[in-house]
């Protein structure tokens, strides 16, 4: 909160009164985040040589070649954030507060995983039911918290259909949970060929941080009839540093990567999709969004309820991207398309702006 200092000099020095504006924090916390990303990023490498990836015995051969490249790699997007945070960010912000426990509670479960399949050279990790209610349990008491105390809303509403909302109530706890778990899940679910999941998140960052601050701002929100939420424009500088620490890792990890985000990275970065969608009142529009997350999510559920049911497989593998890896498609024209696919959904997703 550095910038509250810096603004307080206003009346000796002029100049310092742009550190009032969102708008201003938003670019300097993206340039300082990018830079420590970058200046960081080869001595934290070189510290995760001993935390090499465990390669899938029945994935695709051609990652064999990819074992041992050091994993983990998603500590270098969060502890890129912490000195934006400090120096540009309202961290006294209850949505900012919100989605910093998220988004570090998703981490450190990301990382015990991680862990135990480093020590244990395997891919199994962390039991998914364990995962799974602790990515719950975090979700449910911060939104449950911030439902109570600072009247976030319950109310959920539809891209498309102005008057379509339903107020869910505290049945919203769970439902706001879902999106989140959601999320990270599917986000680490795409994480699976160099730089493929990182752009999309990218991508949907950068349109949630612009979907942040006009919520949070009373008269843009209310010009293009939706809801205002007071203080989500707070989160759009929080944004930008999560952008730019997700390109300074797409720096060391676009193909052939250097490092492997790992679930810490995955599971992190998908919670904090999940919060901004959620504290920006935008869960639905996750959906067409994030869609390039929910497709490879429903790949793996079609998969094994087909296995479990007929015996037989709808993919060749699954997540979606092995699928057609095993056909012949080669990981960097797979990685793009998907890059530009999730570019088309941000485009979509922003036109609900004013078709809703």
């Amino acid at each position: 909160m550095v910038y509250q200092w810096l603004y307080s000099l206003a009346e000796q020095y002029s100049v310092m009164n742009v550190f009032r504006y969102i708008t201003v924090r938003t670019f300097i916390s993206f340039f300082t985040g990018f830079f420590l990303c970058l200046i960081w990023g080869p001595h934290l490498i070189d510290k995760l040589k001993n935390f090499g990836q465990s390669i899938r015995d029945d994935g695709p051969q051609t990652h064999k070649k990819k074992a041992g490249t050091p994993t983990m790699g998603g500590w270098l997007i969060l502890l890129s954030t912490i000195i934006p945070m400090i120096l540009w960010i309202d961290v006294r912000n209850p949505l900012v507060i919100g989605t910093i426990l998220i988004t570090w509670g998703f981490g450190i479960i990301g990382y015990i995983d991680d862990y135990l399949k480093v020590s244990k050279k395997n891919t199994k990790g962390l039991s998914g039911k364990i995962r799974l209610f602790g990515e719950f349990a975090i979700s449910a008491a911060v939104i449950l918290v911030l439902i109570q105390y600072y009247q976030l809303s319950t109310v959920v509403s539809f891209p498309f259909f102005k008057t379509l909302t339903f107020d869910l109530g505290y049945f919203y706890v769970a439902f706001g949970s879902l999106v989140i778990v959601g999320t990270a899940n599917a986000v680490n679910l795409t994480d699976g060929l160099d730089g493929l999941a990182i752009v999309p998140v990218i991508v949907a960052t950068s349109t949630l941080a612009l979907f942040s601050y006009i919520v949070g701002h009373a008269s843009i929100a209310n010009y293009l009839q939706i809801s205002h939420v007071a203080g989500a424009g707070e989160l759009a500088p929080l944004a930008a540093a999560m952008v730019a620490g997700g390109l300074g890792f797409l720096w060391f990890n676009t193909f052939p990567a250097q490092v492997f985000m790992g679930d810490v990275g995955s599971l992190s970065l998908g919670g904090f999709l999940g919060s901004m969608a959620v504290f920006t009142k935008n869960e639905i529009l996750m959906l067409v969004l994030g869609g390039i997350f929910v497709v490879e999510a429903l790949s793996v559920i079609a998969q094994v309820m087909s296995f479990k049911l007929t015996g037989k497989r709808v993919l060749k593998m699954a997540p979606l991207h092995h699928h057609y890896e095993l056909g012949g498609m080669t990981e960097t024209k797979i990685i793009v398309r998907f890059w530009i696919i999730s570019i088309l959904l941000a485009v979509l997703s922003l036109a609900t702006l004013k078709l809703r």
